[in-house]
């Protein structure tokens, strides 16, 4: 997944709106009326979807890992489910870069520890800094300390590192490799503050594309690399040699021998390449090194592994290929630490016909590669692929030897096996996370078995999304992966919307009273750039391009489906009768307009261009302009019409240096009113109306009464509730919203980088029933960490009865008056001393013999003792 080209457009227009400062209109308003409701927050489940650069296993607890995304922000992992949890959905509107995460640091002394370097773009895309977040409870709850500089986590580079590191002796010092020439950073105080390292000689001069006028690619990629030799310090004391990684073609090794005092070029280094990776195997002295030509992640058609012998300074290149065979770059590399001679790398950019895996077992002497071919185009694979779990994965193709379906991967910048088993293996693509827990075969000459590792981390950028009335309850429009049609949201669809498939879908709409009728527009290479559906999303067609396109732009169904508007890149907009095989231009509306339909009139449509909105009753022949004044003069809106009313349109979006807010037209757009006590509003969707009402529950991504948030009204905007929390931000929520017209409460939200969130309030009937299993129980509850006034904790649920479960409730009574603060991989509720606690859609069902997990971080005062006694449903459960 190219994720660079992933909503760089949309968030330079949001720039202005997500810096925080509050809208000139603001002290114009009424008070508004704010309450709040407690939500149950879930994905609708895609499992994985985008760029996974680096992955970490913590070196002195098993099954400790933790994930890294470019633009989705870091997950941990769980053992007893094969999960993943995110940990940083805390971060909210004005901090949305922070969801961009460059790097990654594990405490190896105290694996309570870890630490997350953020930031998304370097350049004027992201307009905060960036900033190193340090947790005491593995990302539960965090603390940050602000840089002052940029970071990039979805900048060029971003999958060479790790550029944080702690150190393996003394763990209250830190190091960070900074980008963009401000070199490298310490702290010695366990990420509290940072100082630069004056005395390093190098902050890099490499850059992708010196002449991008964008600062994207023309920004120096710095210091991408930390590695401490562990085995030159002792326990409480700074280790002595200290690697560095720098994109320098020519200088890419520096080392420290004294703890950071002074720094120096490692001699005789190769050149002429970068340093993805430095990797160390203390135990026979070798420091491993991955080189490309460039940067990465998913360019690079040279590259080299090296060895270098810490104690003589021996240098060896030990590359498995020739350099004139090679036509990527390597990286992905990684040491067996259980047998330190088992070194692992990648070729991460190679995308035809496949990228390759190496292994060696005698440190780099020899290799075997996870495929050869037997006779071109045929090959031999030492593993079989298994993507029965996310079975989109093969993307519905159909490619000719070389090239198979599933691939192996692309973009694997990130492989490590796991540091207390040989046999687990987890790498990153751009696409999940793949591994194995049978890596041994790889040399014993069985097949092993590849399958993805991703359950629970969602990574994706969401650009559109509808709830129609009937069928699918979600279609989404999706950057890189095009889209999917959720029958269940619990479920990973089978596939993603082919015939085309789209790169990304920018805009998406159904027939309001004809839903099985839907389009979708998005971007292609080469190709359509718009389908149709004729059974609800469930199978498309290619429709033709009027001349001049280049992208998806906007796109309406007519209420009734036989006709369409369609507002592309490359040309002005254009309407259709029928699906799309003849377009004509419209007149009326300028280029590059945002188009919407009226859901009851199938000849009438709405667009919006630079503060003037515009109408058509014609079916998109002709538009002309409202007469409508004072709305945001950019084009940072969005506007729906309301189904079932003819010309009840809302329309939110704005600036804030301008007109910011929402607005309600009820006759076409004639008119505009300006809700009073909205200070920002970003997005505008209908959901199903409260019980008692008779208009529909509006939701937006607003900004009301000072505080941000995801908001619903029931009351036409005179009232609002607040239906998220301050630990349920997901950064920047702008793209799109919608209620579900057949579930009161349900919201669909659009996030950029953690997939479709959705939720419900405990009133909307959306939420599963209380399950009532039957059969055996047993309960281990067990405090893992504890610290002054607070406390982490594991509690396994075991099925010893003789039957499944197809859901579980575990409820308890704490004894010394205990509150949860934050739970995982679980739902649940707090009266009191009393918690309950319920699956969630993906672990209700527990095989007889086997158990469910799930953890929490809360508060005591006085005592902590476990609880007593627990029950299933009204049974009561061993405790073990």
């Amino acid at each position: 997944m190219r994720r660079t080209r992933i909503l760089t457009a949309v968030l330079a227009l949001a720039a202005g709106l997500l810096a925080g400062t509050p809208s000139a209109l603001a002290a114009d308003t009424e008070p508004v009326s704010i309450a709040a409701d407690s939500y149950t927050w879930k994905n609708a489940r895609i499992d994985g979807g985008g760029f996974v650069p680096g992955i970490v296993f913590n070196r002195k607890e098993k099954n400790l890992a933790y994930a890294r995304t470019d633009i989705g922000g870091a997950y941990r992992w769980q053992e007893s489910t094969k999960t993943w949890t995110p940990l940083l959905d805390s971060v909210g509107w004005d901090d949305w870069g922070h969801t961009g995460v460059v790097s990654l640091a594990s405490d190896s002394v105290d694996p309570d520890k870890v630490y997350a370097a953020v930031g998304t773009y370097t350049n004027s895309w992201d307009p905060g800094n960036g900033a190193v977040m340090r947790s005491a409870d593995r990302g539960a709850s965090w603390q940050k300390a602000e840089l002052p500089f940029k970071l990039g986590g979805n900048m060029p580079g971003r999958g060479m590192g790790e550029r944080l590191a702690v150190d393996p002796n003394r763990n209250s010092l830190l190091y960070l490799g900074a980008p963009s020439g401000k070199g490298l950073w310490r702290s010695t105080d366990s990420g509290v503050s940072w100082s630069q390292v004056t005395n390093f000689p190098n902050v890099g001069n490499y850059a992708q594309d010196p002449s991008d006028t964008s600062g994207y690619a023309s920004d120096n990629q710095g210091i991408v690399w930390v590695t401490f030799d562990e085995s030159t310090g002792t326990a409480g004391s700074a280790t002595r040699t200290i690697y560095v990684g720098v994109a320098d073609k020519e200088n890419a090794v520096y080392r420290s021998t004294d703890a950071g005092a002074t720094w120096s070029r490692v001699a005789g280094q190769p050149t002429g390449y970068l340093a993805h990776k430095g990797v160390l195997d203390a135990t026979n002295g070798y420091l491993y090194l991955a080189y490309s030509d460039t940067g990465g992640p998913y360019d690079g058609g040279k590259g080299r592994l090296w060895r270098y012998a810490t104690a003589t300074g021996t240098w060896t290149d030990i590359s498995p290929v020739a350099e004139a065979d090679t036509y990527y770059g390597f990286s992905g590399l990684t040491v067996d630490r259980q047998r330190p001679g088992t070194v692992m790398a990648t070729a991460y950019s190679s995308w035809w016909p496949d990228t390759q895996i190496f292994r060696s077992t005698d440190s780099g002497g020899t290799w075997t590669k996870a495929w050869d071919y037997t006779s071109y185009p045929n090959r031999a694979n030492r593993y079989t692929m298994d993507v029965s779990s996310s079975p989109w994965l093969t993307w519905g193709a159909n490619p000719a030897p070389p090239e198979q379906t599933p691939k192996l991967g692309w973009m694997t910048e990130s492989l490590e096996i796991d540091p207390f088993d040989s046999n687990r293996m987890m790498y990153g693509t751009g696409a999940t996370i793949y591994g194995t827990e049978e890596l041994s075969k790889w040399d014993s000459g069985g097949q092993f078995t590849i399958k993805p590792m991703v359950r629970g981390l969602e990574e994706t950028a969401v650009l559109d999304l509808a709830s129609p009335p009937s069928g699918a309850p979600l279609l989404s429009a999706l950057g890189d992966i095009g889209g999917f049609r959720h029958t269940d949201l619990t479920k990973v669809p089978p596939m993603m919307y082919t015939s085309p498939n789209f790169t990304s879908t920018t805009s998406l709409d159904f027939a309001e009273s004809n839903p099985n009728t839907v389009v979708r527009a998005g971007n292609l290479d080469s190709g359509p750039h718009i389908a149709f559906s004729t059974d609800n999303g469930a199978n498309w067609f290619a429709g033709t391009d009027p001349s001049g396109v280049s992208g998806g732009g906007t796109v309406a169904a007519a209420a009734d489906g036989s006709r369409f508007v369609w507002s592309p890149q490359g040309t002005g907009v254009h309407y259709a009768t029928g699906f799309g095989t003849s377009w004509s231009a419209s007149s009326g509306i300028p280029a590059g307009a945002i188009v919407e339909s009226d859901r009851v009139d199938p000849k009438t449509f709405y667009g919006f261009k630079s503060g003037k909105f515009y109408v058509s009753t014609d079916g998109g022949a002709t538009f002309s302009a409202s007469a409508a004044t004072g709305l945001p003069s950019g084009d940072t809106v969005r506007f729906k019409a309301l189904p079932g009313t003819k010309g009840d349109v809302w329309l939110a979006g704005g600036a804030s240096d301008g007109a910011y807010g929402l607005w309600h037209s009820t006759d076409s757009g004639a008119t505009f009113t300006k809700l009073s006590g909205i200070d920002q509003a970003d997005t505008i969707g209908f959901g199903k109306a409260a019980p008692g009402a008779t208009y529909q529950t509006l939701y937006t991504s607003a900004k009301i009464g000072g505080v941000r948030g995801i908001f619903r009204s029931t009351d036409k905007g005179a009232s609002w509730t607040r239906v998220n929390d301050d630990a349920h931000q997901w950064g920047w929520t702008g793209a799109a919203i919608t209620g579900d017209p057949r579930v009161y409460g349900r919201v669909y939200v659009a996030t950029n980088g953690r997939g479709v969130i959705y939720g419900d309030t405990p009133d909307s009937g959306g939420t599963d029933p209380t399950p009532t299993p039957t059969g055996a129980c047993a309960v281990t509850y067990k405090v893992t960490n504890e610290w002054s006034g607070g406390f982490q904790a594991d509690v396994q649920l075991s099925n010893t009865g003789t039957s499944a479960w197809s859901g579980w409730s575990l409820s308890w009574t704490f004894p010394n008056g205990q509150t949860i603060s934050r739970l995982w991989n679980a739902d649940h509720t707090q009266s009191g001393s009393a918690v309950t606690a319920k699956n969630v859609g993906w672990n209700g069902t527990v095989a007889a013999g086997s158990s469910v997990s799930f953890g929490f971080t809360g508060s005591w005062s006085g005592a902590n003792a476990k609880p007593a006694s627990f029950k299933l449903g009204d049974q009561s459960c061993a405790i073990a």
